[in-house]
């Protein structure tokens, strides 16, 4: 399999462009906003393969928000890696969470963040399922209902759309509050 790295840049944590919420999309979308989704649902793949990710030193990712790229447009894509080397995309843009289960779970392990290159401690308290409605690349309309991990990714990203890193949420003082009122995935 002989696939090219995508030429990203993906920026970090401290970069103030990750605090600004971004703006809804206007379609048609242009060729370079086409061509940066093609770009972040390839990176992320090659992220989930050993073989790429080795030979990219890459670390493993589900998703990306056009804004870990300095793109203030609410888009993010996941890539769900749903049989060995099978890949299931989402292109989510303008999404709105219109319902969310009152349960909620957090990452045992905790999250990670392609933006956030250090371990970091504490829960991030997420819902358990949710209903989103969003735009595809051409601009129709969906709803889709997402539980467990695949809600704890989207809700990742729904918060990169709104300037909030996974890192903000976990109280420094106290890195596993509530922990108890959560059910751990």
């Amino acid at each position: 399999m002989n696939m090219e790295l995508p030429k990203i840049v993906i920026l970090e944590e401290h970069d103030k462009r990750l605090h600004k919420k971004s703006k809804d999309v206007i379609f048609p979308l242009s060729k370079e906003d086409q061509k940066m989704i093609d770009d972040m649902l390839l990176y992320l793949k090659m992220s989930q393969i050993e073989e790429t990710q080795k030979k990219y030193d890459l670390r493993a990712g589900w998703g990306l928000s056009a804004c870990q790229l300095g793109v203030l447009k609410r888009i993010f894509v996941i890539v769900e890696e749903t049989e060995p080397q099978e890949f299931r995309n989402y292109v989510v843009i303008n999404p709105v969470i219109l319902s969310h289960s009152e349960e909620e779970i957090y990452v045992g392990e905790g999250e990670g963040c392609l933006s956030v290159n250090r371990d970091v401690t504490g829960i991030v308290p997420r819902y358990a399922r949710m209903t989103i409605k969003a735009q595809d690349r051409d601009g129709k309309p969906y709803e889709m209902r997402v539980r467990e991990e695949l809600s704890v990714a989207f809700q990742h990203e729904i918060d990169h759309l709104n300037g909030i890193l996974f890192v903000d949420k976990i109280d420094p003082k106290n890195p596993f509050q509530n922990q108890d009122k959560m059910r751990e995935i």
